[in-house]
């Protein structure tokens, strides 16, 4: 099969490398050249991944190079991009190709789920032919081979059972799953609570504090995904409970990491600025408020991490909002 990777940081990178052990023809776009550059010649992302070798890949910065023909497309810009990169694959896009939106976020403009941005993008992209990809994945992890489950979500399913069969190995098994909503919702919000369990550990606040905020975040997530048509028990599978342990607590998770330089005293946003990978919580979490918000939708540990990227509250004085609030009934939103 030929994949085409639309989007060369380091999960796009990754998610390439994976698809050319499967023996598929694999193109990665890359908006960097040097990106395009190490990965064709050196076999490495040393902006992205560096020290990880990969199989041999084309990499390019022409659009239409990596899309055309392509039967398999991949999209993993970030959030904030995915609609002006959709846009501009749309004229190169195989009628009968096969898109796969493995971006994680919520549109911080319209507040657009990123299958409904890229289905407004691409109006002649049906069901049979659009799925998204979500899961506990670190890339370095993937892109080195190491095992890995992720869950593959379309209407209907049969988008998702075509991904299954493209990318499904011993060492990436690929599930499958009809609910999109969840299935997105669990991989967006997940960044933000992870931003906040960064911000616990680097306060020193203690593991039950990290065990408390995660499992609250769960409900956080389940109770938004459930407002906007999810299935509950998707919360509890991989896109859910499982990206959101891993990234809460996992050394290589960049939203964690941005928690704990608030708490060790660096600005949020000159933090992301100097960062060249993106921390996806730190936009995620405007646009997750703001969803929260227009449907009513109790998100206490959101609506703090966004006063503190966004509008500068102190974290402490987050942190006292929080455990101040009253008592709560503990699955109030999530029952379906």
């Amino acid at each position: 099969m030929r994949v085409a990777v639309v989007g060369g940081g380091a999960w796009g990178t990754a998610l390439a490398a994976h698809a050319a052990r499967l023996d598929h023809e694999v193109a990665l776009w890359a908006i960097e050249p040097q990106v395009a550059e190490d990965v064709t010649a050196r076999r490495e992302n040393t902006i992205y991944l560096p020290g990880v070798p990969l199989p041999r890949l084309a990499a390019s910065t022409d659009v239409d190079t990596v899309v055309r023909e392509a039967q398999l497309v991949i999209l993993v810009p970030p959030s904030e991009h995915l609609r002006s990169v959709a846009a501009r694959v749309a004229s190169s896009l195989h009628e009968e190709a096969l898109v796969v939106v493995a971006t994680k976020g919520i549109e911080e403009k319209t507040h657009a789920l990123m299958t409904e941005v890229v289905r407004q993008t691409l109006p002649r992209l049906g069901p049979g032919r659009l799925a998204v990809l979500s899961g506990p994945s670190f890339a370095r992890e993937v892109a080195s081979g190491l095992p890995t489950d992720v869950v593959a979500a379309s209407e209907g399913m049969e988008a998702a059972r075509a991904v299954q069969a493209a990318l499904h190995s011993p060492m990436f098994r690929v599930y499958a799953s009809d609910d999109m909503i969840g299935v997105q919702v669990g991989g967006a919000v997940k960044n933000v609570i992870a931003v906040a369990a960064g911000a616990c550990d680097g306060l020193s606040l203690g593991l039950n504090a990290r065990a408390a905020l995660t499992t609250r975040g769960l409900a956080e997530m389940s109770r938004l995904g459930v407002a906007l048509g999810a299935t509950p028990l998707t919360f509890l599978g991989l896109a859910g409970v499982g990206d959101l342990f891993l990234t809460c607590g996992g050394e290589l998770s960049r939203n964690r990491r941005l928690g704990m330089a608030i708490a060790h005293g660096e600005d949020p946003q000159a933090y992301v600025k100097a960062h060249v990978s993106v921390a996806e919580g730190f936009r995620t979490s405007a646009a997750a408020w703001a969803l929260a918000t227009e449907r009513g939708v109790d998100m206490p540990i959101t609506e703090q991490v966004h006063h503190v990227l966004h509008h500068g509250r102190p974290l402490l004085d987050a942190m006292k909002l929080l455990v101040t609030r009253a008592h709560k009934e503990e699955l109030l939103g999530i029952k379906g």
